[in-house]
């Protein structure tokens, strides 16, 4: 069987990493910036104390912001260390992809360096990644990715809450926020040196020329794109000036960029929100059309640069390449709902799929209690009894009572489906519902004693590879751990269901080849059938139990052989 280096990352503590990350890019200002970065590693990623140290004209490192502790930010908030110790540690300790870890069994000959820091002796670890005291963990922030560009500063963390040197979920979170805070604190000197330059194109006539260069720099050199915009009149929108960032990531040269508006790259479902954004001014993220024909995520902000006299005049918008961070997003979601062996859907996606089929209320219950009150008279007793008053709105769970037997929606349910299962009976009535297969491999454990978890592994995926092809689109084949699977398959009746298990067993008996010999495993299958009013468990602990009254009808041998 595979082991999992960690858990699965839980959809919460991805949320709260995105809204951190969000929120670096909303500081008014860069010391605000600063101070927003080492809040978020104590807010996001589950350590205790974070120090930013930011890279000097001089070379020199200040450490600009302290978060976790009072006492830590007394002692070391701007004090300033030289470049040359700063080089020496980062070229130290451990790699872990774009981090530095330095073990406290290295770290002693740091401790007379001229570096501020906080840490203090300890006892010895109790166990092999447990974090010491004089354990470093350093984050260095690039000017471009995966360490190009020039040093900016490095995020300097300690203490993580669980007691642990983090693993590879947390190595990575820490090293994406490093790479996004880099962005976000070059962003923020950007704004500020744009912001200074439309003050002066403002307030002094005199001092165009120097603004007006000033701003030109800024804006073609920017690491990320940038763009202005015609507002109002025959030409709204309409691109005026495109930087050379933003002509790489949409693969145009300027030229073709003129010709365009934002209107006519973005994505058909974003439209909306690029138009709410150009309007009002402000942040959003949205796809924009490259030259191939793909698209890519980007961050776009606004401003509306406006002249004292005529009112608004162009559009000030900065388009950040945010397709990196999307991508990490979606790869942690489908890490957290996925089974990492086979890339099935795993336990908690399954229940989450078939949880949303259902409702709280047994098909027919409404019918039944309004055939009870069939009468004006009976409506008005049901009425009573219930609670329902004659002065208001009579609904009866989500039905309007007073429009008489067809019972037209009036509540939360108007355009929920009931999933109904057919009859227990030996009888098939042809009704069609959500078939749920239980399924349980066969043999799968004797495989695994004689010839090991790497056969046992690859056994399961070509099981789970045989599995999804015999089943249609819009068939959910899942993996609730172990030799266990589960297929939902919706519109089957009774019948269709039995085939349906029959061809699956079918498939899965043949061979399985693995490093140059041949296994066999077989299954045994058990039918369950989804309907409102039944918990996602129930169903699924109705389908296991149908599962093992089959396996237990069959002979051992006649299961070894499928």
């Amino acid at each position: 069987m595979e082991t999992e280096s960690e858990p699965y990352v839980r959809l919460a503590t991805l949320r709260q990493l995105h809204q951190v990350v969000a929120e670096l890019n909303t500081a008014r200002s860069l010391a605000d910036t600063l101070q927003t970065v080492a809040d978020g590693v104590i807010t996001g990623l589950g350590y205790e104390l974070a120090a930013v140290n930011l890279v000097r004209p001089d070379g020199d490192l200040v450490v600009a912001a302290v978060a976790g502790s009072a006492g830590a930010e007394a002692l070391m908030a701007g004090r300033v260390g030289s470049r040359a110790s700063w080089d020496r540690r980062l070229n130290m300790g451990e790699r872990w992809g774009g981090l530095c870890f330095i073990p406290h069994t290295e770290g002693w000959v740091l401790d007379d360096d001229d570096v501020p820091q906080w840490h203090a002796a300890g006892p010895a670890p109790r166990f092999p990644d447990e974090w010491h005291p004089m354990d470093r963990l350093l984050a260095p922030m690039y000017t471009a990715a995966n360490g190009g560009g020039e040093l900016l500063g490095v995020i300097s963390v300690d203490k993580p809450r669980n007691g642990r040197r983090p693993g590879a979920w947390g190595q990575e979170a820490l090293q994406m926020y490093a790479f996004q805070s880099a962005i976000a604190i070059s962003n923020a000197r950007l704004r500020a040196n744009m912001q200074r330059a439309l003050v002066r194109l403002e307030r002094e006539q005199q001092a165009l020329r120097a603004s007006e260069e000033s701003f030109r720099q800024a804006f073609d050199y920017a690491p990320s794109g940038m763009a202005i915009a015609e507002m109002g009149g025959d030409q709204h929108g309409r691109l005026h000036r495109t930087n050379d960032a933003l002509c790489r990531l949409l693969g145009r040269p300027a030229s073709a960029m003129r010709r365009y508006s934002f209107s006519d790259l973005v994505h058909p479902e974003d439209i909306g929100t690029l138009l709410r954004t150009s309007a009002e001014g402000g942040r959003a993220e949205l796809r924009l059309a490259r030259r191939d024909g793909t698209y890519v995520w980007v961050s776009l902000r606004n401003s509306v640069v406006a002249d004292t006299a005529d009112g608004p005049r162009f559009l000030l918008t900065h388009v950040e390449d945010i397709e990196e961070r999307k991508r990490h997003e979606l790869q942690l979601a489908h890490r957290a709902s996925h089974d990492a062996l086979t890339g099935l859907p795993n336990s908690a996606e399954l229940r989450a799929r078939l949880g949303a089929r259902l409702c709280s209320r047994p098909p027919g219950s409404d019918a039944d209690a309004y055939a009870s009150a069939a009468s004006a008279a009976s409506v008005a007793a049901f009425q009573e009894a219930h609670g329902f008053g004659s002065d208001g709105p009579e609904v009866f769970d989500g039905y309007d009572v007073a429009d008489g037997p067809e019972r037209v929606p009036a509540g939360p349910y108007d355009h929920h489906v009931h999933v109904i299962a057919p009859s227990d009976g030996p009888e098939d009535d042809g009704a069609k519902g959500l078939a749920v297969l239980f399924c349980d491999l066969d043999g799968f454990k004797s495989i695994n004693d004689r010839f090991g978890h790497h056969t046992g592994d690859a056994v399961l995926i070509e099981v789970a590879r045989r599995l999804t092809h015999g089943v249609r689109d819009g068939d959910t084949v899942a993996r609730l751990g172990g030799d266990e699977f589960v297929v939902l398959a919706d519109g089957l009746g009774k019948a269709d269901a039995q085939d349906l298990a029959v061809r699956l067993r079918s498939s899965i008996i043949p061979p399985i080849r693995v490093d140059g010999r041949g296994v066999r495993v077989g299954a045994s299958f058990g039918i369950g059938w989804a309907s409102c009013g039944m918990s996602a468990e129930e169903v699924l602990q109705s389908a296991d139990q149908r599962m093992y009254v089959e396996k237990r009808s069959r002979s051992k041998a006649s299961r070894r052989a499928g």
